[in-house]
């Protein structure tokens, strides 16, 4: 097979589009690969939620769901959570009542969703816009309807002030006269005082929106809705909940509607507690199927061969179908022969994969990066890992930096389990909850590989496994404090990640991190 110049495959490499919904539907359905069965399980007609961290791939895997349920012949619109509504700034301005900014975006996102609609049905031949008018205006008028209400209390109170006044009058002309009088005077003081307390709550004609999209859908192709919210985590914490009851009440109980939402777990809240109605919002596992968390499904270290394969074909495809950059002259029939034109070795690919720690944009970062250093040669591992370490420190460093506490425990994580474990993972206890550790695992410092491990030292207890993002030790692979294995112990077992020989107890020891080690030795002012 005819070999490309290498220096125009390295630019087709730097052709790849990073975002998404950068991309038009047609590259999006030729470029997307399976992540082994989630889209199957999201293929179904079950409300959902699909969790995963930013670039993990949400929005590609939702934009090839809306396209081939279209080409099937369904309706299926996508909604993005960061435009919807005129100002998206309203919605977390603490200074506008929390009701204004809930009953705003309620309307906005009801007023997208029939944009959305409208558009599709005028663009979509088998949809019968004349019929859908009618239901179509109906669902304007019910989204102009919708308002969040907080209760007032009232105070009354009233004060009575009396007064008493006395006189005494002497007349000595002509026949002399005394006269004693008094007079009383009263007066009534009322205060009366507003004040807002109490949960808000949705007020909305719920038959009516119900009514008007049952309308909708029972005249739509093959009597189905499939409506995606992607960006979900990018609605501010305090108004998910209220936006979550309205799809609950409006949505979830219409007969054909499925609803599909892109979440970032750290980033979400579904419900809140109310001291009348028990909570506000949805509930997942009852009100939406347990959801799909795309976070573990490629680590490099859960499944080595299946994490190759899907990196190799994803770039593949991703070249094959970009515009601009690539040259006309650039077609791989196979992701073989890309793979054999693009890195030096076999290895290259591997060391790649483990950068990307299962995030299909830092891969696609990392590789352009990777292609910038080798200019006129093919990409090999040291390119690799420079570009890995560059695109942690440009990206993901920043981000943390901005939280002082969070970069101070990050800093204490590298100096325990690099420097003095020689290991590049670490256990946490599966109860011990800090804002911190999520911080970094969002920031992708840190990376999610095994849940629920029973590490052997302490009968009953279970962890989860973390590791350090393969930016922060890159540069320590060569030095005396490189990692000798993933989590610093000298053997390890086929299978269960952490399952060490059961007399080797200071291994596992080792390898378990103590957060109250941290906060008594680093406080937090």
């Amino acid at each position: 097979m005819e070999k490309h110049p290498v220096r125009q495959v390295n630019k087709a490499l730097l052709g790849i589009t990073r975002r998404a919904e950068k991309r038009d539907a047609r590259q999006l359905v030729d470029s997307f690969v399976e992540v082994g069965s989630v889209f199957h399980a999201l293929a179904t007609v079950d409300h959902q939620v699909l969790y995963g961290r930013r670039g993990t791939g949400k929005t590609h895997i939702l934009s090839y769901l809306v396209s081939k349920h279209r080409e099937a012949g369904a309706v299926a619109v996508a909604l993005d959570m960061r435009t919807i509504g005129s100002s998206g700034g309203l919605y977390a301005d603490p200074s506008t009542p929390l009701a204004e900014r809930a009953s705003r975006l309620l309307k906005d996102t009801l007023l997208a969703l029939h944009d959305s609609l409208l558009e599709e049905a005028c663009s979509n031949d088998t949809v019968d816009l004349s019929a859908c008018g009618e239901a179509l205006d109906g669902l304007l008028e019910s989204a102009i309807s919708v308002r969040v209400d907080q209760t007032m209390d009232l105070e009354s109170r009233s004060r009575q002030d009396a007064s008493t006044h006395g006189s005494l009058t002497i007349n000595l002309s002509g026949s002399p006269t005394i006269a004693l009088g008094s007079q009383q005077q009263s007066e009534m003081l009322e205060e009366r005082a507003e004040r807002v307390s109490g949960t808000p709550r949705l007020y909305v004609n719920f038959g009516t929106v119900q009514r008007e999209l049952s309308k909708l859908v029972s005249k739509l192709p093959k009597a189905q809705l499939w409506i995606v919210l992607d960006e979900w985590s990018e609605v501010p914490l305090t108004l998910q909940p209220y936006l979550a009851d309205m799809l609950t009440r409006c949505m979830f109980p219409v007969r054909g509607i499925t609803v599909k939402i892109a979440a970032i777990r750290q980033r979400t809240s579904f419900r809140i507690g109310d001291p009348v109605t028990g909570y506000v919002g949805l509930e997942v596992g009852a009100d939406v199927s347990a959801g799909i968390d795309l976070d573990e499904n490629l680590v490099f270290e859960n499944n080595p061969e299946a994490a190759k394969e899907f990196f190799r074909t994803m770039l593949w495809r991703h070249v094959i179908t970009a515009d601009g950059e690539r040259e006309p002259s650039i077609q791989f029939n196979d992701a073989d022969s890309f793979v054999k034109d693009a890195f030096t070795q076999i290895t290259a690919l591997d060391e790649l994969v483990r950068a990307a720690e299962g995030i299909p944009r830092d891969a696609i970062n990392i590789v352009g990066a990777a292609a910038t250093r080798a200019n006129d040669e093919k990409i090999s591992v040291k390119h690799v890992r420079a570009a890995a370490l560059a695109w942690y420190q440009s990206n993901k460093q920043s981000a943390i930096s901005s939280r002082p506490e969070a970069e101070k425990l990050l800093t204490w994580i590298v100096e325990k389990v690099i420097r003095g474990k020689k290991a590049r993972a670490f256990l946490l206890d599966v109860d011990a909850k800090d804002a911190l550790v999520d911080f970094l695992y969002d920031a992708r410092a840190i990376h999610l590989i095994k849940q629920n491990i029973s590490g052997q030292d302490v009968a009953g207890s279970r962890y989860n496994v973390f590791s350090l993002d393969y930016g922060l030790y890159v540069d320590l692979i060569n030095t005396v404090n490189a990692p000798i294995h993933l989590l610093g112990v000298e053997e390890e077992q086929e299978g269960d990640l952490v399952d060490v020989p059961m007399a080797d107890y200071r291994s596992i020891r080792r390898a378990v991190l103590d957060l109250e080690e941290f906060r008594r030795n680093i406080p937090s002012k």
